[in-house]
């Protein structure tokens, strides 16, 4: 019986981290030779950590890189190891590396290069020329990376006509909800269609705004799930599949597909063929456990999905720039609440510090709430009345406002006399400040500039009102019900007036989020919310709010990315505009 027992390493890289990089992967070579593996594959450059961004053009980066890869090709002794680097012959390209007996053995480029979403690798690499398989030990390995395997003809197509017994990709795909599903029926297709194993893995980890779910996955020939990575951590995935079985199933197949492969595909391919150093036991065979369970961890839902990304990009975020702790100001209100649930339970209660600050619209429910959290989440819980700061700017503001009525300037004035308040403490003790306005806000400039806004990190950035709820029930579902009900129960209000609700100015946030992610994720245009059943005028006021906001939101801090757009990077927009307005931004 002719097997390959291949490794997945999905690791948490960090940009930059070299050190740190070398050693998890280093540390995964010797698992994966522990374990008997004859190949060990790890993410797309997981070298350098993914995206390298604008380093990617400074040469010290670069002859960095160079090293590192040097230091990790001495580590596989007794394994070929497949690590993603970045290759600088003279242009750049996003590369993977086959190391075998402590060398660089085989180069593969990457020759699909995305330039969508949250995707610049125009800006940066060179596309690939032509597809790489290596042999090893009588196998034949069809090398790519990451979106090369999203197009269903090249370069898998070539691989295989090639004779690739096995295709092995390797990537640093983001998260977002419900991708895992789609990734997860791609490969199984990509599997079935070419009659021909796929192993993929996949980065874990948190980047700045992008957050990496780890998931990785082995398809057999006939598209059936073999093994799967854990979501949102680190794992080893060590899979035996044999090829005796796979050229079996090709012999066997009468549809012609090989022969109209070949035909299709007849394109050239680099092939390099790969020694592999042998351990040898007393009775001089391969020194191999007998067995490898198979490794399936349940899939996730939607809700435990979402929390877990914002879990691990909160503590990634933190941890990886060097915070000690994190600073929250606890209004009592279902945002904040899930922000210091999510906080506590990615660095732990001894890590966060909470910060009421009531004023004279804060009712006695919020203040009461945001203690009793506190105290649940045994977090340092401090208040600091806002009152008498407020009544001294309104007096010495009185002059200057010519009696005017008040409006939502004296409700910006409290918003960022909050921020400075936990400004100030950041600045004073080293704490970063999340953030916690949701997506619905942030859309619709439902947030004061150098107020709510003012802040180092925004966690639930990218979560439409209506999720944060459900979050917050499925963080309750877990059992110890932390959050109190009737945070979850109140009728949301940024309590900046007498009496104010969030529904005095916005439409209820199930229509609100709804008509959001049709203009912003899937730019349906206001014709066609029209006819979908959404009043019109209610459309075109949400549409010009989200437009004349751009501005607020290109001062906002950096946040979580979760839905299939994002504002920053995944949707840029001209902040002068006169499409849908002529009016200019208002202020505040």
């Amino acid at each position: 019986m002719h097997q390959i027992r291949i490794a997945l390493a999905q690791v948490n890289s960090t940009v930059g981290d070299f050190d740190g990089n070398i050693v998890k992967i280093v540390a995964g070579i010797e698992a994966a030779q522990d374990l008997s593996a004859d190949i060990v594959a790890f993410p797309e450059l997981a070298l350098t950590g993914y995206p390298p961004e604008d380093l990617t053009f400074n040469p010290d980066f670069l002859r960095a890189n160079a090293r590192a890869l040097g230091d990790v090709a001495e580590a596989a002794e007794d394994i070929v190891a497949v690590v993603g680097f970045l290759d600088a012959p003279g242009e750049i390209y996003n590369a993977g590396a086959v190391i075998s007996g402590g060398s660089v053995t085989g180069v593969c480029h990457k020759i699909k290069l995305p330039n969508y979403g949250v995707f610049d690798e125009f800006r940066y690499f060179s596309a690939g020329g032509r597809p790489l398989v290596f042999e090893v030990d009588g196998s034949c390995i069809g090398l790519n990376i990451c979106e090369d395997i999203w197009y269903p003809d090249e370069p898998i197509g070539s691989q295989v006509a090639a004779g690739a017994d096995l295709i092995l990709n390797i990537s640093s795909s983001p998260y977002r909800v419900r991708r895992t599903g789609t990734r997860e029926e791609m490969l199984e297709t990509r599997s079935r269609d070419y009659l021909t194993p796929v192993a993929y893995v996949n980065m874990v980890g948190g980047q700045d705004e992008l957050i990496f779910d780890g998931n990785s996955l082995v398809y057999d020939e006939h598209g059936r799930l073999l093994a799967r990575g854990k979501s949102f951590e680190e794992d080893l995935i060590v899979v035996d599949i044999d090829l005796d079985e796979v050229r079996i199933s090709r012999q066997r197949d009468t549809s012609g597909r090989r022969l109209a492969m070949a035909e299709r595909h007849p394109g050239p391919v680099d092939r390099i063929v790969v020694n592999l150093p042998r351990k040898i036991d007393t009775e001089g065979g391969r020194r191999r456990p007998e067995y490898i369970e198979a490794h399936l961890p349940q899939p996730l839902s939607d809700e435990a999905e979402v929390y877990r990304a914002l879990v691990l990009g909160v503590r990634d975020y933190v941890q990886k720039n060097g915070f000690a702790r994190v600073l929250i100001g606890l209004s009592g209100g279902v945002d904040s609440s899930l922000t210091a649930v999510v906080a506590v339970d990615a660095l732990g209660k001894e890590s966060v510090v909470g910060v009421s600050m009531p004023s004279r619209f804060t009712s006695e429910g919020t203040r009461s709430d945001a203690q009793t959290l506190a105290e649940r989440l045994g977090i340092d819980f401090r208040t600091v009345p806002i009152e008498p700061v407020f009544t001294a700017f309104l007096d010495d503001l009185k002059p200057q406002f010519d009696d005017l009525p008040a409006d939502v300037t004296e409700q910006n004035l409290q918003a960022r006399i909050r921020g400075n308040i936990l400004m100030a403490l950041s600045n004073k003790f080293g704490w970063l400040v999340l953030t916690t306005g949701n997506k619905s806000e942030t859309s619709v400039g439902y947030s004061t500039l150098y107020g709510d806004m003012a802040g180092g990190f925004a966690v639930i950035k990218d979560v439409p009102k209506t999720m944060v709820y459900d979050l917050c029930r499925y963080r309750n579902s877990l059992g110890d019900k932390i959050i109190p009900q009737s945070v979850i129960d109140r009728e949301p209000s940024a309590e900046l007036a007498e009496g104010q609700k969030d529904q005095d100015t916005l439409p209820p946030y199930e229509i609100l989020d709804r008509i959001i992610e049709e203009y912003v994720e899937f730019d349906h245009s206001l014709k066609e919310m029209v006819a979908a059943g959404l009043d019109e005028a209610t459309v075109r006021n949400v549409i010009r709010m989200i437009d004349r906001n751009e501005y607020k939101r290109r001062q906002a801090p950096p946040g979580i990315k979760i839905t299939s757009r994002a504002f920053g990077k995944d949707r840029r927009f001209p902040i002068t505009n006169r499409f849908w307005t002529a009016r200019k931004p208002a202020v505040g």
